[in-house]
This record gives C-alpha cells, sequence and structure tokens, in this order.
C-alpha cells in the first residue's frame, strides 16, 4: 500500500484514475513504489499480501462475502448486482421520496448491512420515517440552530482531500459542554448536527457535478488538544452517543477515514465512552495520529487546501490561518446565554447520612489512568463532600487516616446538583466520602451516581504503541 499524489490535470495516473472513478470507486489507485514509498518508514511499508487494520480493528474480524469486490458501482459480484437489482424492486414504492434514487446512493445502504436485503431495506425505510419526523429534507433553508449553538460549538467544513471530498473540523478543547448544555436543548444540538451531515452531503453530491465523478464520503479531522475531564461529563456524553448513532443509522458509508490528532492520555478512557455507539466498520476508518501528524495529513489532503494552522498553506482572505471564516474556534459559553442551572439527570442510587455522621463508598482501581466521575443531589440541604485514598478495600479509616485527593467541603446540591471527575494516577481504594458530622438535627438523603470509567487498549497491530496512519485506499466507505 503506498500513498498516492494530488490527482490534477497532468498527472500521470489520471488515465488509471478516471477509469477506476468510471467504475464507481472513490480512492486514486496507488502509484507504483517509486511514487512517494520514499516518504514511509520502513515500519509503514507492507507487502501487499498482508492487510491493513487500523488502530482500533480486532484481528478476528470476518471478511465480508465476496471481500475481493468493493460493493461499488462497477465493482460488484453477480450476488451483489442481483441484490442491487431486487433491493431496488423491494423499495419502489418509497423510490421518488429519497435524497437520491442512483446505484451509488442504494449500495450505501446495502454495504452498511453487508447486501442483507431484510436488513438494508428496514433500515432505508426507518430514515425515511427519520426524514419526515425531523423535516430533513427542509432543514437547511427552514431551520437554523440557536445562537448559542452557532457561535460556541467548535467545527466546520473546510477544503477538500487529495480525492475531492470535503474535510471537516472538529476542534474538541475550547468546547464548553456545560455551558452549551444550559443555553440549549438536548435536540437542538442533535437536530444541528443533523443540519451539518444534509450540509456535506450536499457538498458530496455538488462535488460529484463538479469533478465528473462519484464523490459520497468526507474525511474528517479531530483535533482533541485540551480534551479534558470537563468533556467527559455524563449528560454530555450521553448527546454525543446519540448523535454518533443518529449518524450510523441515517448517514452510512458516508464517512471516508477520520483522523485524531493530538490526542492526549485522557483520549483512551473518552474513546472508550463512545466507541460501543460505533459500528465496526466505521471503527476500522479511525486513526490516531502523533508527533507527525502533520505529515500525514499532506499525504491526504493537499497543502493549499489544509488550513496554515494544521501545516498547510489554506488561510481566510485576511491570512487568519485558522480559517475562522469556515472552521468555528470557539470559548467559554457567557452566562447570560444560560436558560437553566442545571442539567436534570437520572441517578442510580440513594443514601441516608444521619446527623452527625459520615458515609463512604470504596471504588477499587487497578490500574492508573482510569477516570472516576461522580454526581449527586441533596434534599433539603447541603452536604460535605470529598475523596481520599487509602491502600486496602474493606477496612474503614477516619478522613484523618487518609490521603485526600479532592478537598473535602460543603456543597449547595439541594440547590444545585453537583459533579465532578478525578484522574486516577496511582492505583488503590478512592473512597468518596459524603460529611454530615456538622448537622446537628438533620439527616441528609442523597441521590448519586458512580463510575470507573476505563481507557481503551490502543496497541497498535504491530505490537507496540506508535503513531499510526491508513495505506492509501484504505479507510474507505
Amino acid at each position: 500500500m503506498y500513498l498516492y499524489k494530488s490527482f490534477k490535470r497532468g498527472n500521470r495516473h489520471a488515465a488509471a484514475a478516471n477509469e477506476h472513478h468510471r467504475r464507481g470507486g472513490e480512492s486514486i489507485p496507488p502509484p507504483s513504489r517509486g511514487d512517494g514509498a520514499d516518504n514511509l518508514t520502513l515500519k509503514e511499508l507492507r507487502p501487499p499480501s498482508v492487510p491493513h487494520r487500523s488502530l482500533f480493528r480486532p484481528s478476528s474480524v470476518p471478511h465480508p462475502p465476496a471481500a475481493d469486490m468493493s460493493g461499488r458501482a462497477g465493482d460488484l459480484s453477480p450476488k451483489q448486482a442481483e441484490a442491487l437489482e431486487q433491493f431496488r424492486g423491494r423499495i419502489q414504492d418509497v423510490l421518488p421520496q429519497l435524497p437520491a434514487q442512483d446505484d451509488h446512493f442504494l449500495l450505501r445502504w446495502l454495504r452498511a448491512r453487508n447486501f442483507n436485503l431484510q436488513k438494508s431495506e428496514a433500515m432505508l425505510r426507518k430514515h425515511l420515517e427519520f426524514r419526515k419526523q425531523i423535516k430533513v429534507d427542509a432543514i437547511l433553508t427552514d431551520w437554523r440552530p440557536p445562537e448559542v449553538i452557532e457561535k460556541y460549538l467548535s467545527g466546520g467544513m473546510c477544503g477538500y482531500d487529495r480525492e475531492g471530498s470535503p474535510i471537516w473540523y472538529d476542534i474538541i478543547g475550547p468546547v464548553d459542554p456545560k455551558g452549551l448544555f444550559l443555553s440549549a436543548s438536548k435536540q437542538d444540538f442533535i437536530k444541528s448536527k443533523i443540519r451539518d451531515c444534509e450540509a456535506l452531503q450536499k457538498e458530496c453530491s455538488l462535488q460529484s457535478q463538479r469533478l465528473e465523478k462519484n464523490v459520497e464520503s468526507i474525511t474528517m479531522i479531530y483535533d482533541v488538544e485540551g480534551l479534558g475531564l470537563k468533556h467527559l461529563w455524563k449528560p454530555a456524553i450521553e448527546t454525543y452517543g446519540e448523535i454518533l448513532q443518529m449518524f450510523e443509522e441515517n448517514y452510512p458509508e458516508g464517512l471516508k477515514r477520520l483522523f485524531v490528532i493530538k490526542a492526549p492520555k485522557l483520549f483512551p478512557v473518552a474513546f472508550n465512552l463512545v466507541k460501543h455507539f460505533l459500528s465496526e466498520n466505521t471503527r476500522q476508518k479511525i486513526y490516531i495520529l502523533g508527533a507527525n501528524w502533520q505529515e500525514v495529513l499532506l499525504k491526504y489532503i493537499d497543502e493549499e487546501e489544509l488550513p496554515a494552522i494544521y501545516g498547510g498553506k489554506l488561510t481566510d482572505p485576511d491570512g487568519d490561518p485558522r480559517c475562522r471564516t469556515k472552521i468555528n474556534h470557539v470559548g467559554p459559553v457567557p452566562p447570560s446565554y444560560y436558560v437553566r442551572d442545571h442539567v436534570k439527570v437520572d441517578y442510580e442510587r440513594c443514601l441516608t447520612v444521619s446527623r452527625g455522621s459520615s458515609q463512604q463508598l470504596d471504588y477499587e482501581i487497578l490500574f492508573p489512568g482510569c477516570v472516576l466521575r461522580w454526581q449527586f443531589a441533596t434534599e433539603g440541604a447541603d452536604i460535605g463532600f470529598g475523596v481520599f485514598l487509602k491502600a486496602k478495600k474493606g477496612e474503614w479509616k477516619k478522613a484523618s487516616q487518609m490521603h485526600e485527593v479532592v478537598l473535602s467541603q460543603r456543597y449547595n446540591s439541594h440547590l444545585v446538583p453537583e459533579d465532578g471527575s478525578l484522574t486516577c494516577e496511582r492505583p488503590g481504594v478512592y473512597v468518596l466520602r459524603f460529611d454530615n458530622t456538622y448537622s446537628i438535627f438533620q439527616a441528609k438523603r442523597i441521590s448519586f451516581s458512580v463510575e470507573v470509567l476505563l481507557p481503551d487498549h490502543m496497541q497498535s497491530p504491530h505490537g507496540a504503541s506508535k503513531d499510526h496512519e491508513p495505506a492509501a485506499g484504505d479507510g474507505q466507505s
């Protein structure tokens, strides 16, 4: 697998590329060994017989039927071609209601369900109900997100990769999840992401016309510099999971590849929280890049199409290297946008702390890097809360005999529910202590949820944790 060069007029691979596009594929055929192989390190070169695996792809994934055929228009096995014809016949009653009716569009639904006719049909019909319910056909013209989302939700579409696919950027670090959720509804967040998906699909259609080839999927760049505990806030993670599920169910095969750049130590924990929302096919398209991320991006994106802040030459007309006219770079949400003082939470447990006493909850952490996350609310009055560390589970110790890792203090959790998290830097027993020793007359009723978040195992297929990138043509929709 060797990396390709830009497809431009005069490129000596143009003829082969045009033939490939005529057959329905998106990726440019890999050039010969002499055209760019010297840009790769020895560890990145693999013989053609070794299948490429992305960072999260398990080694035991079975190959789908007719693995030598892509399942795209012009590259179908006889069984796949027959399935396409039958599929078109089965959905004749709803075909006019679809956003597209060509083979390229129908094959996306078939590939998403491994050419299982019944499952593909059910998926497509469910999508049509989704479009009617959300009024998707008019979402780009008749609906705008609330101002706070437009101003303080990061990201945007900017440029095209070397195959002509639109590129979408998400910039996670500066996002203020709690501020956004205190200012807008969950439905508005989900609807704004549906609007983004429709805008990207529209741009793919326009690119198909401009380039006279099929463009149906996008490249995504996830900039996770600054990812922190605030981004693991449970309501935000749950909503993000719903958005991922919506994307999987309604925009199949819409992702070509996703590059994660500047990943901090917390990223494995964050990924572990959302990966179960992703299909195996989608996980195979995710690539974690390391210190050489700029070099890798430039292999897939021409420097004229890559923002200068990411190593390219693209800027706004005023010279802004961040391309703010296309990519939204945000900051904390001003409290003036808040429409509520807290987000409703469903708690998992309750306990009562008697007057003049305390309650301790033990959580054993076996290895470093785990995250302890808690939420609680009280009825009628405040409560003291702190986190401590001790050596052995089951033995009771006074607060003064344990190491204090989160300062114990009183919280007005009867007025505003409290939440927090802690990255556990070392193994041991972490004690969540609810303190009511200061109350002479009143017991406290507490509703709470506590979770231990585990990091995802990010071991590369070669047995070492290393910077990883896909080879040319891999990770296609």
